[in-house]
């Protein structure tokens, strides 16, 4: 299933957003569709801060050949002030033969720059970077229904829990199952092919630790870092598997499904976080907090030993969560 717009391409388009996977698919898909209009057409790419006025003057000035041209700017935070005007001068009056397209990441930096080509009337294409557990699980429904698969909530969770929250790595698995399987997709398809990586990701550590088990947490934690998993989303998923338990607690009990827009988290994390509640005090979850956030400082301030640093994270919160059921 091809993603190529069918319609005539912008004439100027700005790419505004992080999320490098997004911001490399809008650009392709600009520029195939200014080649399926033209196949022939003139394609370039450029860095905007490599790149003069003059240089792009020449570029956009109408050619004696005529044919179509594509000028691809990238971080166009960069470009020079120069260079800002002069693509703000040529974006009031824009040549339609010549598709101009302009990378920005969003951000103070070049804003000046991204809000003139916004209000010169260019076609703005977002891509952030996917915010929560919701917006990805979103993304894998799509990337599957794009492409002629099926998969529900519940799978899509069991593939983010397996290969964490790069989307380039979530879109590399997505084509993986689409290419070896029918693109019916479950969590029990999901479990068969990412067995391993799943029982070593961040996420296995925090859920031994959030119900106190730890010789499981330990055991996954020195796996995963056996295997090479970085420190940081371990102490990350640490944070959150901490922060949701004590989220979903101080809400109190009740159905999922009606919980999820005020707590704006997906029906199934509530529902986890709900089991994963059950022994857990107050007191004992402003101990684990307390102990996540001295990990993730200290493995993401450059802590000697990040190791130590999440070994004794997952100490802190095993024991906080046997105290809390004690008391």
């Amino acid at each position: 299933m091809s993603d190529v717009n069918t319609a005539p391409p912008a004439s100027l388009l700005l790419v505004q957003g992080d999320e490098e996977l997004l911001a490399a698919r809008a650009i392709t898909a600009a520029v195939d569709a200014a080649r399926a209009e033209e196949p022939g057409a003139d394609v370039r790419e450029y860095e905007a801060g490599a790149l003069s006025a003059g240089e792009v003057a020449e570029m956009l000035s109408p050619s004696l050949f005529g044919g179509r041209r594509v000028l691809v700017i990238r971080s166009g935070q960069d470009a020079r002030k120069d260079l800002a005007a002069a693509l703000l001068a040529y974006a009031k009056n824009p040549d339609p033969d010549v598709t101009l397209i302009v990378a920005h990441p969003g951000g103070a930096k070049g804003k000046a720059f991204a809000d003139g080509l916004r209000t010169a009337g260019a076609t703005v294409v977002p891509v952030a970077k996917l915010k929560g557990d919701r917006e990805r699980i979103a993304f894998v429904r799509d990337e599957f229904r794009r492409n002629g698969g099926r998969c529900d909530e519940q799978s899509a969770a069991a593939l983010l829990a397996a290969v964490g929250t790069d989307l380039r790595e979530i879109a590399a698995a997505c084509s993986q199952l689409l290419a070896d399987t029918d693109g019916k997709i479950s969590p029990a398809v999901v479990a068969r092919y990412y067995k391993g990586r799943a029982e070593v990701s961040g996420f296995a550590v925090a859920d031994a630790a959030m119900v106190g088990d730890l010789p499981g947490a330990l055991e996954a934690l020195r796996w995963a870092l056996h295997v090479g998993v970085d420190p940081v989303p371990i102490a990350d998923a640490i944070a959150d598997g901490v922060r949701t338990v004590a989220r979903v607690a101080s809400a109190g009990r009740g159905n999922p499904y009606q919980m999820a827009s005020s707590l704006g988290m997906p029906a199934w994390k509530i529902q986890k976080a709900q089991e994963r509640s059950r022994g857990w005090t107050p007191e004992a979850l402003v101990d684990a907090m307390r102990a996540a956030a001295d990990c993730n400082a200290a493995v993401k301030g450059g802590a000697e030993d990040r190791g130590y640093a999440l070994e004794q994270a997952v100490f802190a919160v095993a024991a906080a969560r046997h105290s809390g059921g004690a008391r």
